[in-house]
């Protein structure tokens, strides 16, 4: 009887200590820069959805009004230089949510990496993104990979805006599965 309690204390000691050591995964911490440019000849993100637009309104409000659905292939550098290394693209779509005063998106997209150790992976965020705050939060709900079924999040921060070209930062924290 004693031998079987001691068994039964080792084997919930020993559990305990794996699912400590599992939760103390290292963490992955990457910064880059997304260029969004919904203007000009060469856009990144293309209107596919929303109101009619009437093309005499100099109002951008049609075109960035609540329901309006973009596609977007923006690039990703490691500084806010559009000529600086490109390290991947942000592929997905973002729509304008809110009815309210405020500008808000639900963005839909997957970072994915073409240069250094991460070539080959992605990640993808999805969540609200409430454009005017300074620092917007957004989870991190998967990737591929090096990041297969990972799981964290993505801090946004505008670093410069014209009009409605964009160019915003990113500090991802990026949790692996294993």
């Amino acid at each position: 009887m004693a031998y079987t309690k001691l068994f039964c204390f080792m084997l919930v000691a020993v559990l305990l200590a794996s699912v400590s050591v599992a939760r103390k995964r290292n963490a992955t911490h990457i910064q880059f820069y997304m260029h969004d440019t919904p203007t000009g000849p060469n856009p990144s993100a293309v209107r596919v959805a929303g109101q009619p637009i009437n093309a005499t309104d100099s109002n951008m409000g049609a075109m960035f009004g609540f329901g309006s659905i973009y596609i977007m292939d923006n690039a990703l550098t490691a500084t806010p230089d559009i000529n600086s290394t490109l390290i991947g693209r942000a592929q997905g779509l973002y729509a304008m949510s809110s009815q309210e005063n405020e500008v808000s998106l639900l963005m839909t997209l997957t970072y994915n990496f073409v240069s250094g150790v991460y070539n080959g992976s992605s990640v993808s965020v999805v969540g609200r993104n409430p454009v005017m705050d300074e620092v917007r939060e957004m989870p991190v709900v998967g990737g591929t990979g090096v990041f297969r079924l990972a799981r964290g999040f993505a801090l946004a921060k505008t670093h410069s805006m014209n009009l409605v070209d964009a160019i915003v930062g990113y500090n991802v924290t990026i949790i692996p599965y294993y």
